[in-house]
């Protein structure tokens, strides 16, 4: 039988380890992730940057699909879908990362 594949909410959890090196805060918190699908064999994240000419956006994918495949059978597929669609706003923030950057909350 097979390993079972992590949970949504224990790879977001694990995303909370990649930090956007400009404003030193996790791409979770900063509503980059818009979902994890954990299906058969595969694992889906779906994420965006603040905009599309994000310097650290490559750098950020990278980590975010290294991250996920330290938590699955070398088997499973990991994919990395960068959307722009829906545009990220500063709303997509959580309350910790809006008050890390001096936002109102």
């Amino acid at each position: 039988m097979a390993p079972a594949l992590p949970s949504e909410e224990t790879i977001r959890d694990a995303l909370r380890q990649v930090v956007d090196p400009e404003v030193h805060i996790d791409i979770v918190d900063l509503g980059l992730i818009y979902a994890i699908a954990v299906d058969a064999g595969q694992v889906r994240v779906t994420m965006t940057m603040t905009t599309p000419a994000c310097p650290v956006g490559p750098f950020l994918t990278e980590q975010v699909e290294q991250t996920v495949r330290t938590m699955v059978p070398d088997d499973t597929r990991v994919a990395v879908d960068l959307v722009w669609d829906p545009p990220w706003t500063p709303d997509m923030m959580s309350e910790m990362a809006k008050t890390a950057l001096g936002w109102p909350v």
